[in-house]
């Protein structure tokens, strides 16, 4: 019985730092947590020795925090609060016995605010204190508004603090690097964001459709572009007057004021005679009222003429 208990509890005991390790990985891909940076204030307690403490220890332009005894700094920068606490205790070991320290961020003013703006709801200024992706920043300022144009553009103002935090695929050259994203592929391609990172959502090219239809008004290109169909679509369609065989688009010449005037057979385009006309920024889109025939012209005389006619009869209650 008791050999089998000294096997099992030297089994436990061999298998502990197996087990330990899989809890606590410590291999490249594990995050160390948040690296301290130039700005950040920390504090600094020593058990039973209030002489070492510091209650605000503001991380130096060369990344290093002053601590009681010590003329050169310890250095912080890229630092995180466990490795500052090996760090200080190893220092305090010239002056204590076996020092208990204890290292905390109190303040991070290391890294700036992301910023996400354009077509989003609640555009703002986003302090990342944890690895965040596009697609939750998006989220957190209330998603993309239909004015959107299925383009994202990411500038990256601020180098990294920290080499080991790069993003290996972002390998964009420049002063101030930028990438574009289509909001279709962000299911897969759905970038890590950093400290100063910029978010434009970018706005949608206007189209313009007026006459014959039933809201008209603006409306905007999606990504992949916009076909007449889908434009009237957009305006609820048109209306019983409309003629649909003559629908004008007024398109701005390149580097001039003037317009081309196309003429489109919408009513061959919705019969499948014809290929859909692809819209282009600015256009203009007007639906005509169609021309009415002697029939409805001498319909309407004789219909207009008979009420004119009742409503200057008497009216009798019964």
């Amino acid at each position: 019985m008791k050999l089998k208990i000294l096997v099992l509890l030297a089994l436990v005991f061999g298998l502990n730092p197996v087990l330990r390790a899989q809890q606590n990985p410590t291999g490249d891909g594990t995050p160390r947590g948040y690296l301290v940076g130039p700005g950040d204030i920390l504090t600094i307690k020593v058990l039973g020795e209030p002489d070492f403490n510091v209650e605000a220890a503001v991380v130096d332009e060369d990344g290093k925090i002053q601590v009681p005894f010590n003329d050169e700094g310890i250095a912080a920068k890229c630092r995180t609060e466990k490795e500052l606490r090996a760090d200080v205790s190893k220092f305090l070991t010239k002056y204590l016995k076996n020092p208990q320290v204890s290292v905390y961020v109190k303040e991070r003013h290391s890294r700036p605010a992301a910023t996400v703006y354009g077509e989003v709801v609640n555009p703002q200024n986003i302090v990342l204190t944890r690895k965040a992706t596009l697609q939750e920043l998006i989220a957190l300022s209330g998603g993309i508004k239909k004015e959107a144009s299925g383009m994202i553009q990411i500038t990256r103002t601020q180098p990294l603090m920290c080499e080991e935090t790069a993003d290996d695929n972002w390998n964009a050259n420049g002063e101030f690097p930028s990438r574009l994203y289509s909001t279709k592929s962000l299911a897969q391609v759905n970038p890590i964001i950093y400290p100063g990172d910029i978010i434009d959502v970018q706005k949608a090219s206007p189209i313009y459709i007026v006459g014959e239809v039933i809201e008209p008004g603006e409306k905007y290109i999606p990504e992949g572009g916009l076909p007449l169909t889908q434009a009237i679509a957009m305006a609820r369609g048109t209306t019983r007057e409309a003629r649909i065989k003559e629908v004008k688009v007024y398109r701005r010449k390149q580097a001039s004021a003037q317009q081309d005037i196309i003429t489109v057979d919408y009513e061959a385009i919705k019969n499948g005679k014809q290929k859909d006309f692809v819209l282009e920024p600015l256009d203009i889109i007007e639906v005509g009222k169609a021309k009415k025939s002697i029939s409805q012209i001498l319909l309407e005389i004789a219909t207009g003429g008979v009420r004119s006619t009742v409503n200057t009869l008497p009216v009798r209650v019964l």
